[in-house]
């Protein structure tokens, strides 16, 4: 819940005491509502979402638990819509604008009884996948243009109980395996959005549908069939310029939640593009607050918001790291006479920290006499690096149906890569490209080839259904990537997950016994297409 910046007060262990609705002209600004702004706090989201020449907002009213007595009155309940039932009790429902019902009760003392926070979500289609949290059905009555999306009340009773950590959920199985689900560009927005460019099984052009269920649907598919250890969301969560970003924030993380399964993101170059987008130190602190989240802002001094890095432990009871997950923000679209469109490249502090990190993980390895243990390590980013659009890059499954757009600068991050023994990278952005690749080993100053190929540069395909999944005019389905450790024989192998596609799609196998293979393909130029 956001408060007005002009509002001092701090309350410890708030409870909702009232909430209304207050509906303002152009020509009576917010700050003239005539409510106490110590009790009184707004909640930071504009109930017409900015589509009306009036706006409206929803304003709750909070005391201190500490400071409350037998008779003051509490809300215990809260609907939306027709005028609920009389309640059993001595008090009885009270109207408020927008068509809401609040149920106000003598405090008992009890706070697992009552209201204690208040949000609003947009959409037919929203859902909050926060613990105790619970969403209206009914939307409020706004009488708003019939495009806009609805705006929904989410209730909290009680105390929101203490998120757990799912760190130690990051485990290997007892077979030594685990699998990482990558999904990229699900391109969310406030609503349900629209499809433009899906196509049927039998690859037929579709007509325009709303595509944020499908979106949906397709990650809980694909949940379902591969039944991840983890989630990694590489970035373009969300579309550009859209009104609510929790509300499409929560749609795309709730299929991962309700499944139980840890997830971890980074941020695309759309996700905190627009007008009303929040931030990404606001997106980053509702990711980090969900259940199973392993994102992190990263350090403060390291330039952009989420660069962090996870370890996979041996199972339980152990604390052996027997991979390291690395994952970076690579900012967004910059002004530029270079290249059209340019983007900012990963800058020297994150190759700094990155090099520090990795640097500190090998020597702990050592420092263990782990040597003899197989130690995978991935990263993931949004925005390609140069290197993926290399010409001399060998591509061993999947395809490029489009040019890379990637920084025009190079700030060699790859050379660092190689340098942290990162045997894979995987990356977003270009919806339609997924393609796992080599570049050419090159030789060193001293005239030697490196020990190894690689990293590996792959694509993770475009999964929703909101973004582009097109080129020219040819359409493909929309995919994820899934890469899978296995650290007794210290393997990694990926393989797509194509909407429609019975089986694994594109699978190859990149590393085994902890070195990157490069073994070419003869067929169609380097590229195959593997179905299984």
């Amino acid at each position: 819940m956001s408060f007005n910046s002009h509002i001092t007060a701090v309350v410890a262990h708030p409870v909702v005491t009232d909430l209304t609705v207050c509906v303002f002209s152009p020509t009576v600004p917010p700050s003239t509502c005539a409510l106490d702004p110590h009790k009184w706090h707004r909640i930071e989201k504009e109930l017409h979402l900015y589509t009306a020449q009036r706006s409206a907002w929803l304003y709750v009213a909070l005391a201190n638990e500490e400071e409350l007595g037998a008779e003051d009155l509490v809300v215990t309940d809260i609907r939306v819509g027709e005028p609920p039932p009389n309640s059993s009790s001595d008090h009885l429902w009270e109207s408020r604008p927008g068509g809401i019902w609040v149920l106000r009760s003598r405090f008992s003392g009890k706070v697992g009884q009552v209201v204690t926070e208040v949000d609003v979500l947009f959409g037919v289609d929203a859902v909050d996948p926060r613990p105790q949290w619970t969403l209206t059905p009914s939307p409020l009555q706004l009488h708003t243009q019939p495009k806009v999306p609805v705006a929904r009340l989410s209730v909290l009773r009680g105390r929101a109980k203490p998120r757990p950590d799912a760190r130690e959920a990051l485990r290997v199985n007892k077979d030594g395996k685990f699998k990482i689900l990558q999904i990229s560009d699900t391109h969310m927005v406030t609503g349900v959005g629209v499809c433009k460019d899906a196509i049927d099984a039998h690859g037929n052009l579709l007509p325009e549908s709303e595509a944020d269920p499908l979106t949906v649907n397709f990650i809980g598919e694909v949940l379902d069939v591969e039944k991840p250890d983890l989630v990694v969301f590489t970035g373009d969560q969300l579309h550009h310029d859209i009104p609510d970003s929790q509300s499409a924030l929560f749609k795309v993380v709730a299929p991962i939640i309700e499944r139980s399964i840890p997830f971890a993101a980074v941020f695309g170059n759309h996700d905190s593009e627009g007008t009303h987008a929040l931030p990404r130190t606001a997106q980053m602190s509702i990711l980090q607050n969900l259940p199973f989240s392993l994102c992190e802002s990263g350090p403060e001094q390291v330039d952009g918001i989420g660069n962090f890095y996870l370890q996979v432990l041996a199972p339980a009871p152990s604390r052996l790291p027997l991979s390291t997950l690395y994952f970076l923000d690579s900012h967004g679209q910059i002004p530029s006479l270079i290249h059209n469109p340019d983007y900012e490249p990963i800058k020297q502090s994150q190759i700094d920290w990155f090099e520090n990190a990795s640097q500190t993980q090998r020597s702990a390895r050592q420092k263990d006499n782990n040597d003899n243990r197989f130690h995978l390590s991935l990263a993931f980013l949004h925005i390609p690096l140069p290197e993926f659009g290399d010409r001399h890059l060998n591509i061993r499954s999947g395809n490029r149906r489009e040019p890379t757009e990637c920084p025009s600068l190079n700030s060699h991050f790859y050379d660092a890569l190689v340098k942290g023994g990162i045997s894979a990278l995987g990356c977003g952005h270009d919806h339609v490209n997924d393609f796992c690749a080599l570049l050419p080993q090159k030789t060193q100053q001293d005239g030697k080839k490196p020990s190894q190929p690689g990293p590996w540069l792959c694509y993770g395909g475009g999964s929703g259904f909101g973004g582009y999944c097109s080129y020219g005019r040819k359409r493909i389905h929309r995919r994820t990537r899934v890469w899978q450790l296995d650290t007794n024989t210290g393997s990694l192998e990926t393989w797509m997950r194509v909407k429609y596609a019975m089986g694994r799609v594109d699978e190859l196998l990149l590393v085994e016994r902890g070195t990157v293979i490069d073994s070419p393909v003869e067929e169609d130029e380097g590229r195959r297409c593997v179905v299984s």
